[in-house]
């Protein structure tokens, strides 16, 4: 698929989003594009990885969506590619509703999927979501704040340190722990966590909450299995111990 933007004159175009679309479906890919731009996007399409990849680094789009079933370079392997060296946020579409293909994905550093069919809105509700976590600054607490002698979390320089090693968390983790860490001793529910953290499209999805509490623990618990900062109350929410727990 040769076209690449379709809202013309200079002023404009440097005012719109860009996304980029990489899907071998030509039908599909055009949809998309045509749906993103009546919503005011800039759109550049991408049949497969190697394409996608370079468009990637020369275009520098805000927002990706990555189909899964290519046929040069499968989306998990562009998606691996492109967290090797950029944040830029990726909503990846597939065709099976397979929990294991979108636990695969969000394990990859997906920020979130859509299965075909898809209706255009509910795709572009899900990219305007995307967009918004990935420009939603965290609010800055306190400086610092030291858990106990194994956790310190700097919320203004973004920084975790666990045990004396500082631990990378991606966006969507650092915003989970942010809302969890500045209710610490509350219940926070499912609902109420999904909507903060995700926005409210997503307040019905929890298996992203317990995927992301997973992760958190795996990168913070000395002990994932048996959690003494994250807390889950079965059936409620999860809450962070009390700060002044000791």
């Amino acid at each position: 698929m040769a076209t690449d933007t379709r809202m013309h004159g200079p002023s404009r175009s440097r005012q719109l989003r860009t996304a980029l679309v990489v899907d071998d479906e030509q039908r599909i890919a055009e949809a998309v594009a045509m749906n993103l731009e009546l919503e005011g996007f800039q759109v550049l399409t991408a049949s497969g990885g190697e394409e996608a990849l370079r468009k990637m680094t020369e275009e520098i789009p805000e927002v990706i969506i990555l189909d899964v079933m290519m046929p040069d370079m499968d989306g998990f392997e562009v998606l691996r590619q492109i967290r090797e060296v950029s944040n830029t946020p990726v909503l990846m579409l597939t065709v099976r509703g397979d929990e294991g293909d979108k636990v695969r994905g969000l394990d990859l550093g997906a920020d979130d999927y859509v299965t075909k069919p898809f209706s255009p809105k509910e795709l572009v509700s899900r990219v305007k979501a995307v967009l918004r976590r990935a420009e939603m600054p965290s609010p800055v607490p306190k400086t610092e704040i030291r858990v106990d002698d194994d956790l310190t979390i700097d919320f203004n320089r973004r920084k975790v340190i666990v045990r004396g090693t500082e631990v990378h968390l991606r966006p969507t983790e650092f915003r989970l722990l942010y809302h969890l860490v500045s209710n610490a001793g509350q219940v926070l529910t499912h609902e109420t966590l999904l909507r903060r953290v995700w926005g409210y499209e997503y307040r019905d999805e929890d298996h992203y909450l317990w995927l992301y509490i997973t992760y958190l623990r795996r990168k913070l618990e000395e002990d994932p299995k048996h959690p003494r900062y994250i807390i889950g109350e079965r059936g409620i929410g999860y809450r962070f111990r009390d700060l002044d727990e000791r």
